[in-house]
């Protein structure tokens, strides 16, 4: 078999350049034996292609299983979205400056400790790609959100997860896995998928135990929603953890899940290294139009946080009377225990056009996890579990 030389398409003869020949066993393999272990993350059906499936119009589909903003994005933010589309032809604000100075006088932080990414996610992978070197370690909980564990492995790198204890972090048994070979920390809060939190005091003594070394990072993606009030805010109750990132997104409370945008809030120092590595133009203009829209509206993320609670009161004395048991929550979603398998809840409810998650996959099989809905949706839920319940 011809070679070709890589820059100019010669032809190379005689043996190959020393660069391609296998030194060692292994060096022929196609991927390393992190991503050859992984799974791909499997993706709902699109929502539509599921209604004519079902048989059902698209409108009567309840899409309850992602965790979104039921009441769609603001009316302030499509608006913008639109009017950036003209542009589109033009590559976005590679540096999201005005989002970011937008963000700096909303939070009232300075605009160099704040990262912009394709989603929250994106930013997840910059921090282990960034600073998680060779034979250092990521450590979370589990059940919790599954991108910090499949980001390290895709790096990978070894992640270490603590389990829950009684559906919430465990801090303490989380700080015994921590040596000195621990990089990065994720900690959700409120945490998905339980939607339960860590209280200020519980944190406050965990960070106490950790060494400044470690960067710790709090996913705030619901934090909108969270009404307990020892609730601890990442941006303003630790003021002396120099690497402490916070994680917060548009995808939920603003309801931009599909425009994929999400922030970081650091020190200057994490920022200007994740830029380094950060892909150029990786939020889109669209999105970073939105985005701006929706922090003017206030009014927008006030109805979704009264919606929720509400809807969750009415859940919640909805799955009493069914005589199931709960999850407490914090977020915009609720795990509710079914007996038997709750794969097979699913699958029933689904034949009805409500789609809910089931949380096999999280450790939890007798479990399913619904977003809460207006109070209709929720009504119509309550009525199709109750039937399929019966049955």
């Amino acid at each position: 078999m011809t070679s070709y030389d890589q820059d100019y398409g010669q032809p190379l003869t005689g043996d190959l350049p020393s660069p391609f020949r296998p030194a060692m066993p292994g060096h022929g393999r196609l991927v390393s034996p992190s991503i050859d272990s992984m799974r791909a993350y499997p993706p709902g059906k699109p929502w539509r292609a599921l209604a004519a499936e079902l048989g059902l119009p698209p409108e009567e589909v309840l899409l309850l299983a992602a965790n979104e903003n039921v009441l769609g994005p603001s009316e302030r933010a499509i608006a913008a979205a639109q009017g950036a589309l003209a542009g589109a032809h033009l590559y976005p604000d590679g540096a999201s400056t005005a989002l970011k100075d937008a963000l700096s006088a909303k939070l009232g932080v300075d605009a160099a400790r704040i990262v912009v990414g394709n989603g929250s996610n994106d930013i997840i992978d910059l921090l282990v790609r960034t600073f998680v070197g060779p034979d250092e370690l990521v450590a979370s909980a589990w059940p919790s959100f599954v991108v910090y564990r499949l980001v390290a492995q895709a790096a990978g790198k070894d992640a270490v997860l603590a389990p829950l204890h009684r559906d919430r972090y465990d801090l303490a048994a989380l700080a015994a896995l921590i040596d000195y070979r621990t990089k990065l920390v994720f900690i959700a809060n409120p945490n998905n998928p339980t939607g339960t939190y860590v209280t200020k005091r519980e944190l406050s003594s965990f960070l106490e135990r950790i060494p400044p070394t470690v960067i710790v990072v709090l996913d705030e993606a619901y934090f909108e929603y969270v009404v307990a009030p020892d609730y601890p805010s990442g941006l303003t109750d630790f003021p002396g953890r120099a690497r402490l990132v916070v994680l917060r997104t548009f995808s939920k409370a603003h309801g931009l899940a599909g425009l994929r945008i999400g922030y970081g809030v650091m020190d200057p120092e994490l920022v200007e290294y994740i830029d380094r590595v950060r892909q150029p133009y990786n939020v889109s203009s669209v999105a970073q139009a939105a985005a701006i829209a929706a922090l003017e509206d206030d009014a927008h993320v006030e109805r979704s946080r009264k919606m929720v609670r509400a809807g969750m009161a009415q859940l919640e004395a909805g799955f009493t009377k069914l005589g199931l048991s709960f999850v407490p929550s914090q977020a915009n979603f609720i795990v509710v225990r079914v007996p038997g398998e709750g794969e097979r809840v699913q699958a029933e409810l689904k034949k009805r056009g409500v789609l809910v998650r089931g949380m096999g996959a999280y450790g939890m099989p007798s479990a399913v996890r619904l977003t809460v809905g207006t109070e209709a949706m929720n009504a119509r839920v309550l009525a199709q579990l109750g039937e399929v319940l019966q049955r």
